[in-house]
């Protein structure tokens, strides 16, 4: 039985896109692939909770503008857990690391519109924020994710530690992730 044109036909696993150190940006080193140019021209800077650095705000100012777009700015807050299936009041985010979100997305947000972009900014609780980032730059119509990393670790342990996340981000997502890896000193 062959497929009728209105019927969606998968075309099997996308294959895997290996990501290789491109440059460095303000001393950093990064990786990733260049932009699509089929894509929107949004750029999704993104963190796991971390404050952004300086090469991953400059990587995407870069990403904008060459693709002459805007800058969605999104950090997780991070859910602890559930309990019996329903989030418990000592694992979700509290009031002050809301607040410490919120304000690290308005300083990338301030330092993106000194750099003469556009840019927004909001911060999401989750429990997956892999998956949750990921969503978010479809939702958006990102070309590309921008995060700042630590160095890769092992799968066996990276797939406890939250600071992989971005690594996770990288495996899970469609577009390009440029990962501005933080070299220890």
């Amino acid at each position: 039985m062959s497929p009728s044109s209105t019927e969606a036909v998968d075309a099997g696993p996308r294959p895997r896109r290996r990501s290789k150190v491109v440059g460095t940006v303000a001393g950093v080193k990064v990786k990733g692939t260049p932009v699509p140019r089929d894509r929107t021209a949004s750029v999704l800077l993104a963190s796991e909770g971390r404050e952004f650095t300086a090469a991953s705000i400059a990587l995407a100012a870069d990403l904008a503008r060459d693709d002459d777009g805007t800058v969605q700015v999104l950090s997780i807050a991070r859910v602890h857990g559930v309990g019996f299936g329903l989030q418990t009041p000592g694992l979700v985010p509290t009031k002050a690391e809301w607040d410490e979100q919120r304000e690290i997305v308005h300083r990338a947000v301030a330092r993106l519109r000194r750099r003469g972009l556009q840019a927004e900014g909001q911060v999401l609780g989750t429990r997956k924020a892999a998956q949750r980032i990921c969503a978010m730059a479809y939702e958006v119509g990102a070309g590309a994710i921008v995060m700042g990393a630590d160095p890769s670790r092992t799968r066996l342990i990276a797939g406890v530690l939250w600071t992989q996340e971005p690594q996770a981000v990288e495996r899970r997502a469609k577009i390009p992730v440029h990962l501005a890896i933080d070299e220890p000193s």
